[in-house]
């Protein structure tokens, strides 16, 4: 009989436990952003892989081919970013129906390689495939980092600052305007649709972070800060507390519903990182334009709470998104 998964974290606890141990040269496996292997004395390998399911990451009907690749590649690149490394390679695999055009196919390209050049990424293969229904996806990135450079979501320690990179609940807004067909009326709707479809991964970001030994713990914001920042705190054993009022949301005209897309939306692919306190003081308040804020603390325990506008003190559950909760 297989197990009945309630949450990502579980079915990925379970996959721990049943995979085969360890070599030597891993010093990352299953349960962050990305796998680091040692390949030489001074030098690690990090690898990743995304898939994007039609139907699940995205639609035709909403996105164009070419935000399907950027965004399909997008979501690796930050999963490099995430551990403070620098991408250099990618694997790119594509299974159509029949029904898909060359016109669709070419735009999906172009929207890959267009992003991979700008971040220095040679598309070196992948493998293509025919399905009876729908549009499948799968992008593998490999980086590199200096030995012992490549940050985790593990090294949280109780006094740590919590700061989060850019505006969130940007992606999860565009989606809505998406659906919606609403045309943008603001400059933040419009930022909010080209952050939809179009995401920035902060591999600048993660480098500068890992190179300046800044960050005691990392990962990327994908799938929401509530999720994403509980799944930090369980990887580095500690709790947190989140203040409301300090959360970069948006001005969507209704600030309570900007307050759930900043704790619950998902693709920003903004950075999540964990400062010690005597180290806060060399961060700058912006990286190359991307503001940078401190939001709140880790503590000890395993609570993880928000205080809220009002001064009120709540538990803060993980409502962001995760393929096993029903």
């Amino acid at each position: 009989m297989a197990p009945n998964f309630q949450s990502e974290g579980e079915f990925v606890r379970w996959l721990q436990r049943l995979a085969p141990p360890r070599t030597p040269n891993v010093r990352l496996g299953i349960g962050d952003d990305a796998a680091v292997v040692r390949i030489a004395p001074d030098q690690e390998l990090i690898l990743t892989t995304d898939m994007s399911i039609e139907g699940v990451h995205f639609s035709r009907r909403l996105h164009p081919a070419r935000s399907v690749g950027h965004r399909a590649l997008a979501r690796s690149l930050s999963d490099i970013a995430a551990m403070g490394a620098a991408p250099r390679y990618a694997l790119v695999s594509l299974a159509l129906a029949h029904s898909s055009g060359q016109h669709w196919v070419q735009g999906f390209y172009l929207g890959i390689r267009a992003l991979a050049e700008r971040f220095g990424v040679a598309v070196i293969g992948g493998d293509t495939a025919r399905v009876p229904d729908g549009c499948f996806v799968d992008v593998i990135v490999a980086g590199e980092a200096g030995r012992g450079r490549a940050l985790s979501r593990a090294g949280a320690r109780p006094g740590d600052e919590i700061w989060v990179s850019g505006r969130l609940g940007l992606s999860a807004w565009g989606l809505e305007l998406l659906k919606s067909q609403r045309r943008p009326r603001s400059t933040d709707a419009a930022a909010a649709l080209h952050a939809h479809l179009y995401p920035e991964p902060q591999c600048g970001l993660g480098q500068f972070l890992s190179q300046r030994r800044l960050a005691s713990a990392l990962m990327d914001i994908s799938d929401g800060l509530s999720t994403d920042l509980s799944r930090l705190c369980a990887a580095s054993g500690v709790g947190a507390k989140i203040w409301a009022e300090r959360l970069p949301i948006l001005a969507t005209g209704d600030p309570p519903h900007a307050l759930t897309l900043a704790l619950h939306g998902g693709e920003d692919y903004q950075l999540l990182f964990t400062v010690p306190a005597r180290r806060a003081a060399r961060l700058p308040a912006r990286f190359h334009g991307l503001p940078l804020r401190q939001i709140g603390e880790i503590q000890r325990g395993r609570r993880l709470s928000l205080v809220g506008i009002d001064g009120n003190t709540s538990d803060l559950e993980p409502g962001g998104w995760d393929y096993f909760r029903k």
